[in-house]
């Protein structure tokens, strides 16, 4: 079996995961960084609007903090939030000696548009690729740093004795290969879950896996119930449906109206109207809809006729050329949009510098929750993955410093590629049709509208498909083993799944992103919580732990 050694391993290759190991090396300790797909196969890539700082002199970090927590709707960990306010503007002029090129004001200083749910315009970006350009940048420094990346290498096990992590096994896809990853420290940067619904911006990739790792690991996970769903995904044509449609195009004035020519916002947010939080405009649309007054396809039309048309060719580029392919001029027609499934507000429960319950376990970035409660305010995401990636590198660096090597465990290495094997040429069930009928249950009871019926259906529904991944099975290969990764990724898509039915199940109030129809007030005096998850000796346990305030109380204030 092969076995590599090293201090620091990385898992994940987006934002979080770079910057965590950029940070790592310049420690001066071994640092590697492994991907289940490609190079750049993330979801930051993928991500447009762009990322906030108070760097303004105008704005403020208290300003962006009270923003994000009461965006949130309280369920923040104000600690978490108080670190990432204060520490993203560096993050920002750090990249900018990297080599990152910002859009920029008329003076030269970097620009900024407003998001939703923001009292000061403080959203910085690269035209509309802000993700694409952080991205490029970081990995370009990675490699400067002499960072070593294994691409289309899955990890299936993290390894973890007497409360510490010391290892991972994975399995490199080309001849599916078990490979030993010994390591004084990890850091999960894996991003989210959002394949979990039939329609979604994430790349493929994004099915959960750290979360699932993190709690087979003994760490816990929390707000699992909190996922964002983008209000403006595309609708029409077919083959962009779910596609994201950057907030920037609200940010630059874009305004939404269903199909009785209604500005519709008015009757659910008129002071902020496009820029309320994105559950409030979700919801909206959502209703819009079920009301009878969306589109012929599904949606409401989001409409930019009334911006100069070089400003959408300058601010939008990327938006503006990919939706012309498609037959939509953005200056001169409205594009269909509804909600689609974006971002998981939930995942492993972290410390200021990303520290699990787990010794030698950090997280960072989509992975990990805390920072953004109930609901994320646009632009926050690349800014966490900046600061709590660059903190957990630190951490794990600095811990692995303090620690050597533990023992192999032959066992639990044997034991486990046992387990992975033990699905070639076995069963009869196929890994594709599992997945499919996960994605169709997840949106259909666990979306932007919820009811505790419909939620003791999808549970019941998950169950069973747990019990039928048991047969699941795939034919070894000696190529590419994309279909053996299908499986080990429905396996944690199902585990994911599982957790986050159950807390909205428990969760019987609305709050953010999680809006129970049959429950639809907010109960501070009870479920000011968060609901956390952790497995003791193999069984699922499920408690309620506070919620950390430092600045805000929720006195008097609406989320």
């Amino acid at each position: 079996m092969e076995v590599v050694t090293t201090d620091v391993l990385v898992i994940g290759c987006g934002a979080a995961g770079l910057r965590a190991a950029i940070e790592a090396a310049e420690q001066s300790v071994d640092v590697l960084l492994v991907t289940k797909g490609r190079i750049g196969a993330a979801a930051t890539p993928m991500a447009e609007g762009g990322v906030n700082a108070a760097i303004d002199p105008r704005d403020s970090w208290e300003k962006h903090f009270e923003d994000t927590v009461r965006a949130g709707a309280f369920l923040n960990e104000q600690h978490l939030v108080e670190v990432l306010v204060k520490e993203i503007p560096s993050r920002i002029y750090e990249l900018e000696e990297w080599g990152a090129v910002f859009s920029r004001r008329s003076d030269g200083l970097i620009a900024q548009r407003r998001f939703g749910k923001q009292s000061f315009p403080r959203t910085c970006f690269a035209s509309d690729r802000t993700g694409h350009e952080i991205f490029t940048v970081l990995l370009s420094q990675a490699l400067r740093t002499g960072i070593e990346i294994i691409e289309n290498c899955f990890v299936s096990k993290l390894l973890v004795a007497e409360g510490r992590v010391w290892g991972a096994v994975a399995w490199r896809l080309r001849g599916w290969t078990p490979v030993l990853i010994r390591a004084k420290a990890v850091v999960l940067a894996t991003g989210g879950a959002g394949q979990l619904y039939e329609i979604t911006t994430t790349p493929i990739e994004s099915t959960g896996d750290g979360i699932a790792l993190a709690l087979e690991a003994g760490a816990e996970v929390m707000d699992m119930e909190m996922f964002q769903f983008h209000p403006t995904g595309a609708v029409w044509p077919p083959p962009i449906r779910g596609l994201l449609i950057t907030e920037a195009a609200r940010g630059e004035g874009g305004i939404l109206v269903n199909k009785l020519g209604e500005r519709f916002m008015k009757r659910y947010a008129p002071r902020e109207m496009e820029l309320a939080a994105r559950d409030v405009v979700a919801r909206a649309i959502w209703r819009e809809v079920r009301e009878g007054r969306g589109t012929e396809h599904g949606g409401v039309y989001l409409d930019l006729r009334h911006v100069p048309c070089d400003v959408i060719r300058t601010r939008l580029s990327s938006t503006y050329r990919w939706l012309l392919r498609y037959g939509i001029d953005l200056c001169r027609e409205p594009v269909e949009v509804s909600p689609t499934a974006h971002y998981i507000m939930g995942g492993v429960r972290i410390g200021p510098w990303g520290e699990t319950s787990v010794k030698g376990l950090f997280a960072a970035g989509e992975v990990s929750a805390g920072v953004h409660g109930a609901n994320r305010v646009g632009g926050n995401s690349l800014a966490e993955c900046l600061v709590f990636g660059a903190r957990s590198g630190l951490a794990a660096a600095r811990y692995a410093r303090e620690h050597g090597y533990a023992p192999v465990d032959r066992g639990a290495v044997e034991a486990e590629v046992r387990r992975i094997e033990g699905f070639e040429g076995k069963g009869s069930v196929d890994p594709e049709d599992v997945r499919a009928e996960l994605r169709s249950i997840m949106w259909r009871y666990v979306g932007v509208v919820r009811s505790g019926a419909g939620l003791g259906q999808a549970l019941k529904e998950v169950l069973r498909l747990r019990e039928m991944a048991r047969l699941m099975r795939v034919e070894p290969v000696n190529t590419y083993a994309v279909e053996n990764l299908r499986l080990l990724e429905t396996l944690n898509m199902l585990r994911v799944a599982e957790l986050m039915i159950r807390a909205a199940i428990a969760r019987d109030e609305s709050r953010g992103a999680h809006y129970r129809e049959d429950r639809p007030q907010r109960d501070d005096s009870k479920w000011l919580r968060h609901i956390v998850f952790r497995l003791d000796g193999g069984v699922l346990r499920q408690y309620l732990a506070p919620v950390t305030i430092t600045r805000l109380p929720p006195r008097g204030a609406g989320a």
